[in-house]
């Protein structure tokens, strides 16, 4: 492993005060990710095979250059799921195995090298509630270490890794190539991610597709919770092959990489597909922990075969220090939240997730524990200025979003939820809303949102709270949006958790009073999602 960087920005606490953080941050972080908790039990097997064994990356000594500075000594962990059809050289996967293990197409181009899982762990330096925030992979941002330009933030691995390969110097094998431009590719995700929540990112764990697959084949059957029966077919490279009914569901490896890439007839679209893999990660953590897995020489040997060959993590994590209090874990202390958007756009033929990046600043500040501050000269996505940071008189004042939304909104029920319309109501006037009228009226399958005159940017900030797209309607009245909340509806649950999963008791959420993208999933258990 490289040599750890000095810090010149402050000075490195003394052994003593930073093996508490260690111990207890990185035993959360290995408790609650998939990749992590790969990562754990490896030192168990053979600390000298892990050692010459392990894919590192030096990605982050760039960027902890320019990174905003720790207020604490907490730990932030950036997870990175990378849906390439590529192994670590370059070389396509099978296509058979793609398109039937995998259910991604046949093609080894599909999917490209999007990130379409960014997830960011706090650890908290005294060692409590982990808070995990996940990024909607769409979201439309100015990309660091890429080209600079604005796209999705899903998309600055893939372009950063195709402008090295650009400007490559001629002679690279194959294999070196490909390291290189995914090494690359590691730099910009990193750097924008930072950029984008204002935090420093302290450690990272990347796996890819068949990473993903291999490791819930080591670990399968999982079992996993829906609030409805969902069907998903793959035909022709599109749809994630899903087909599972309400309730529990036992997966195979197979099954759980359709569970965790389902976007299709889902109401939540992406946004679901986000909660799917913070549910799934959930399920993996107690099936470990009840098993008795980790801290087990001969049940984490198969793990540690896997996490060699998919996962690569960053060459200064020192993982042997966390895997000697594997047997310490403490799975039920995590509550994983959804940034939110301001909305939806279409640019250069591309749906994008409108977002406000002073909002998204202050909304991490808040949960990793500190105070909220007014932030400067971010860019502004669609020309959008962002609002004044004046002291709010409530959460729902504090989004620069809400603080635009002007319109009258009327809230019309067809489900058979009781009291849907008034509660929906209510809960968009804490979000800045005018109140309108509620009723009932003839069912309709899907929740819709849709808008009279000048009052498009009011129907995206509803719409997203949805996940529906807002479109005009000719019976709307001018100033006005109107919600029709669809058969399919079922108010936000309480605890986040099915049958299966944690108890009202189980860990708070800090995110409460906070605009997020659906609700909380808190992990321990086998949290119920859409």
């Amino acid at each position: 492993m490289a040599d750890r960087p000095t810090d010149r920005r402050r000075p490195a606490p003394p052994r003593a005060a930073r093996r508490p953080l260690l111990v207890a941050g990185r035993t959360v972080a290995c408790a609650t990710s998939l990749a992590v908790l790969v990562t754990c039990g490896v030192a168990w097997y053979a600390v000298t095979d892990l050692r010459s064994g392990m894919t590192t990356s030096s990605a982050l000594d760039d960027i902890k250059k320019s990174a905003p500075p720790h207020l604490d000594n907490s730990v932030n962990l950036l997870l990175i799921g990378l849906d390439s059809r590529k192994d670590m050289n370059g070389n396509d996967l099978p296509g058979e195995f793609v398109q039937d293990e995998l259910h991604a197409g046949s093609s080894s181009e599909v999917g490209g090298y999007n990130t379409n899982t960014l997830m960011l762990m706090h650890i908290p330096a005294n060692g409590g509630q982990v808070t995990a925030l996940s990024v909607p992979r769409d979201d439309y941002v100015q990309t660091v270490g890429a080209d600079g330009k604005m796209h999705k933030i899903k998309e600055a691995y893939g372009i950063a890794k195709s402008m090295f390969e650009a400007k490559a110097p001629k002679g690279l094998s194959k294999a070196d190539l490909e390291r290189q431009g995914r090494e690359a590719g590691r730099k910009a995700t990193l750097a924008t991610v930072q950029s984008f929540l204002g935090v420093p990112i302290d450690h990272f764990a990347e796996v890819n597709l068949v990473g993903f697959y291999d490791i819930a084949k080591a670990v399968q059957p999982i079992t996993v919770c829906l609030n409805h029966d969902t069907k998903d077919p793959a035909i022709e490279g599109q749809g994630s092959g899903a087909d599972f009914h309400q309730g529990l569901n036992t997966l195979n490896a197979s099954q759980a990489l359709s569970f965790v890439r389902q976007r299709h007839n889902l109401a939540g679209g992406d946004f679901d597909r986000t909660h799917r893999q913070q549910a799934f990660i959930s399920s993996v953590v107690k099936k470990l922990k009840d098993q008795g897995v980790v801290g087990d020489l001969g049940k984490m040997q198969q793990l540690f075969d896997v996490v060699k060959k998919d996962v690569v993590t960053d060459d200064q994590w020192d993982v042997l220090d966390f895997a000697q209090q594997a047997p310490n874990l403490s799975g039920g202390h995590v509550v994983a939240n959804t940034l939110p958007i301001a909305g939806f756009a279409t640019v250069n033929g591309q749906d994008v997730n409108k977002v406000d990046p002073v909002q998204i600043k202050r909304i991490v500040q808040q949960l990793i524990g500190h105070d909220p501050t007014p932030v400067s000269g971010d860019p502004v996505e669609n020309g959008s200025a962002p609002a004044a940071p004046a002291a709010p008189s409530s959460p729902a004042a504090q989004s620069p979003a809400a603080a635009r939304a002007t319109g009258t909104v009327d809230v019309t029920n067809t489900s058979a939820v009781p009291g849907a319309a008034a509660n929906e109501l209510k809960s968009l006037v804490a979000m800045g809303f005018t109140e309108g009228r509620t009723g009932q009226g003839p069912h309709q399958a899907r929740t819709t949102v849709t808008y009279g005159a000048g009052e498009k940017d009011a129907a995206d900030q509803v719409a997203a709270r949805y996940g529906v797209t807002a479109s005009p309607g000719t019976a709307v009245r001018a100033g006005h949006v109107q919600v029709t909340l669809g058969t399919g509806y079922a108010p936000p649950p309480a605890g986040g958790a099915g049958p299966a999963g944690p108890s009202a008791s189980g860990p708070a959420d800090p995110a409460v009073g906070l605009p997020m993208q659906g609700p909380a999933v808190k992990m321990g258990g086998i949290p119920c999602v859409d």
